[in-house]
């Protein structure tokens, strides 16, 4: 949600044109990427894996959509800029993040946000739909965008499949409001004809109490239940204090109990600070080859949180992996570190 400055060392992240590592070590250390690569998707396909991020610089020129690739989950390769050629509505303008990726038919479909060309006061953000043959891309945009609103509600979408009734949903919000889903259409390019958007968790109604804001949806369906992740407050600048959290429900569209709710815990944080590791989240769900299910997020290195000095404190989000664990109906994470474990197969 920021103009962030990114400086990718080839030691971490390679050239674009170098080889893919192969999937070869047995175990790794956090981050996987230590370069700014804010709100990251990871998605798996058959010739890899797939990271996309929000917006930054990179060589003085701004790229749009981050794109990354890997082999392992592990060794990533910058990918350079998944969508090139900004949207007509939004071709002034310079603010495209939060990427999520889906497999729709024979193409690949990418939802993001933006701020369009007239955004006023009044006029806020909107969420974006692109098309690509394939999942590294080049994208284009749709021509027109999917959804526009006030504010930032129209922030951090998530399309899903649901194997239950075989719909296509689209998770989203922000902007102090619930976060929402709403049917799409068989193609992914608009919402479902007569479908309406319906609330599903909503922030701390009381006044100043955390969380102030959800976002940054993720869904999956484990054991009977389908799991929405997503994240809250403040993702960066001095004072942030993001985290992840999850509620859970029989139905893809609710209604969603969160962890507080089901277990009188007195959060439903599942991940937050540890250590130098400051504002954990805006997290996707990956499943390796073995049928580990990973969490792919963000977080702020307290040690480095700038790209250059001149950047606001704690902007510099860099993307981590750690295992989930399942327990009595709930995933666990263990706290952000950069302690050796066990790769991903």
């Amino acid at each position: 949600m920021r103009k962030l400055l990114l400086i990718l060392a080839l030691a971490a992240v390679g050239s674009s044109t170098a080889p893919l590592a192969r999937p070869s070590q047995a175990s790794f250390a956090n981050p996987v990427l230590d370069a700014d690569f804010p709100d990251p998707t990871v998605i798996g396909t058959p010739g890899g894996y797939y990271a996309y991020a929000t917006q930054t610089q990179r060589d003085g020129k701004w790229v749009n959509i981050q794109l990354a690739r890997s082999n392992d989950l592990v060794h990533w390769r910058y990918g350079g800029d998944a969508l090139p050629k900004k949207p007509s509505w939004a071709a002034t303008t310079q603010d495209f993040w939060a990427p999520h990726v889906e497999r729709i038919g024979r193409r690949y479909v990418m939802y993001y946000s933006a701020k369009p060309d007239n955004s006023d006061e009044r006029h806020g953000l909107c969420l974006g739909v692109a098309t690509a043959r394939g999942p590294g891309g080049p994208f284009v945009d749709a021509g027109r965008p999917l959804l526009c609103g006030a504010g930032f509600v129209n922030i951090d979408p998530m399309a899903f499949h649901d194997p239950a009734t075989g719909k296509l949903l689209l998770y989203w919000g922000s902007g102090f409001e619930p976060l929402k889903v709403q049917p799409l259409s068989a193609d992914g390019l608009s919402f479902a004809r007569g479908s309406r958007a319906k609330d599903l968790v909503w922030p701390n109604r009381k006044k100043d109490a955390f969380p102030v804001l959800v976002e940054g949806s993720w869904v999956v369906r484990h054991g009977g239940y389908y799991y929405l992740f997503y994240s809250g407050d403040n993702c960066c600048g001095p004072k942030a204090n993001y985290v992840v959290m999850v509620a859970r429900s029989r139905s893809a569209t609710g209604p969603f109990q969160t962890l507080e709710q089901a277990t009188a815990k007195p959060h439903s944080i599942i991940l937050q600070k540890a250590g130098h590791w400051i504002a954990p989240g805006h997290n996707s769900v990956i499943t390796d080859k073995a049928g580990q299910d990973w969490m792919v997020y963000h977080a702020v290195d307290a040690r480095r949180p700038r790209t250059q000095q001149s950047d606001e404190l704690n902007t510099r989000r860099v993307m981590l992996i750690d295992r989930i664990v399942w327990r009595k109906g709930w995933p666990v994470i263990a706290p952000p570190s950069d302690r050796l474990q066990s790769a991903p197969r």
